[in-house]
């Protein structure tokens, strides 16, 4: 009788000393070259500093990501992972393997680290395990546009660029946004598995005089190249009244030649000193940066904060579309939610939306906000960035997309640090900013957004702005810290700077 006792109360132990382990619902989104956080943890909390924690791919469980076991990280590895893996903190206010954080840190981020990462915990009694999904991106070259004069008048348009992962589309367009139909698309992909597109159109004046080729991924970040035909389609084969004379193809082809060496030449004097003229890169220096090597310094490497305040404008929060549940200061530049506000359930309070008085309808503007305020901690939650003039802000997250007129990073806390793009693109939690910088450059269709105490580049949204667009901000509610917008100091001697505004394009698809 005493034994079967005994073995009951051994089965009663060993069912309730159970552990469950939780990682996020969805996709974790990183590109090739960057360090990524994939978050799991043991709920509900319990020190994990004498368990083993095992993270694997597919059915790779005895050669493992990383292993760690006797309270140390064993030798054990899959060798493309060494010195690439180590245990993290999934945010900052994780308490690590003692609160039963188990998250793993991935650094040089390839294209053969996209798909599924096992994370399986494992005490005296009780395991469990549970499937993290990696989707790796690269953003490839800017497309090269190539025309090529055939005799029916049209001109043959050829788009190339490579470096892209995963596979991208490719779409022409008029000037006036038309679709252009292709002639034919192939892809390719090489031995670092990155893909490289070719597409090809054949237009006339009549179909366009400026053509687009852009090339996107799903996630809605995409790169476009495009080219004035006018010139090269009225350069045309000579007319048929003069095929008497047989030096009339040789003319033809002459000035047709003559007319494409003159506009080249121009070109190239335009495209030489284009950067001093306007400030911007020349194309042939963006060709050659963005291959995914130079692409992945450019993200990872310092801006000019100096440069970018040379754009900058002052930003006041609008009194008079301001929401009820938010108080704004005297200044009108720090905003939180109101004392009395009680904000109940999970969702993020998108309709606490606050509007800037300054509306912006061309050129560059430039301000910072500031999203932690001693002593108190960091904000975590969080909307910024620019939408369209007369937009009515909605509970609705499915209609805040770039394409209704809404661009912004939203911080929903420990549910992420995300783009409002279709799909949205979830960044890493150690990218979330103490003070962030905002870049619009309206003319050139970009919103750009900056780490500034890192001095790091965060994510380009690119689209198509109309009308007036004013800067967007929401505080989110429950954070000790307000949000705050700055005055930007101004150099003094803008001078001309050898370091450029970094962009990762990205639109919504």
């Amino acid at each position: 009788m005493l034994s079967i006792i005994i073995v009951v109360l051994n089965l009663l132990i060993e069912t309730s000393v159970s552990l469950t382990v939780k990682v996020p619902p969805d996709p974790i989104v990183a590109h090739v070259g960057s360090t990524v956080i994939l978050p799991c943890w043991i709920s509900p909390p319990e020190n994990a500093e004498a368990l083993e924690i095992r993270w694997y791919r597919h059915d790779q469980f005895n050669n493992p990501v990383l292993l760690y076991n006797h309270g140390k990280i064993q030798d054990t590895q899959e060798e493309p992972y060494r010195n690439r893996s180590s245990l993290t903190l999934r945010s900052d206010q994780s308490g690590g393997l003692k609160d039963g954080d188990v998250s793993l840190r991935l650094e040089k981020l390839r294209v053969q680290d996209d798909g599924s990462f096992h994370c399986y915990v494992s005490g005296e009694h009780s395991y469990d395990s549970e499937e993290v999904v990696l989707k790796i991106t690269a953003l490839g070259s800017a497309p090269v546009l190539s025309p090529k004069p055939l005799d029916d008048g049209r001109v043959n348009i050829s788009c190339e660029s490579s470096g892209w992962y995963p596979e991208p589309s490719i779409m022409w367009t008029s000037d006036e946004g038309r679709a252009l139909r292709p002639g034919g698309t192939s892809h390719s992909r090489g031995a670092d598995e990155m893909f490289s597109v070719h597409s090809w159109t054949a237009v006339s004046l009549s179909d366009t005089q400026l053509v687009s080729c852009s090339v996107s991924l799903r996630s809605g970040e995409f790169k476009e190249g495009r080219l004035n035909i006018q010139g090269i389609v009225s350069s045309g084969p000579s007319d048929s009244s003069d095929s008497s004379d047989p030096s009339g193809p040789w003319k033809g082809l002459f000035f047709t030649f003559l007319i494409c060496a003159l506009l080249g030449s121009v070109g190239l004097i335009l495209y030489k000193y284009r950067e001093k003229l306007t400030g911007k890169k020349p194309a042939t220096e963006i060709c050659k940066e963005e291959t995914p090597e130079r692409l992945t310094k450019e993200v990872v490497g310092d801006i000019n904060v100096e440069e970018l305040r040379t754009h900058a404008v002052e930003i006041t929060i609008d009194r008079e579309s301001l929401h009820p549940d938010l108080t704004v200061s005297k200044d009108c530049k720090i905003l939180r939610d109101s004392e009395g506000y009680n904000h109940t359930g999970e969702e993020f309070p998108f309709q606490l939306c606050a509007f800037g008085a300054q509306r912006f309808s061309s050129g560059r503007h430039y301000w910072e906000v500031d999203l932690v305020h001693s002593p108190n901690p960091p904000k975590n939650y969080w909307i910024i960035g620019v939408v369209k003039h007369g937009n009515l802000i909605t509970r609705d997250r499915s209609a805040l997309t770039p394409s209704r007129g809404f661009w912004f990073l939203r911080s929903d806390g420990p549910r992420g640090f995300y783009t409002n793009t279709d799909p949205p693109v979830k960044l890493s939690p150690t990218l979330r900013p103490e003070r962030l910088g905002v870049l619009l450059d309206y003319d050139d269709g970009q919103l750009s957004f900056y780490n500034v105490t890192e001095r790091k580049h965060l994510l380009t949204i690119s689209s198509r702005f109309s009308g007036s667009v004013v800067p967007l901000f929401n505080p989110g509610a429950g954070d000790l810290c307000p949000l705050i917008i700055l005055d930007c100091p101004k150099p003094e001697e803008p001078a001309e700077s050898s370091q450029p505004l970094l962009s990762n394009n990205s639109s919504d698809a």
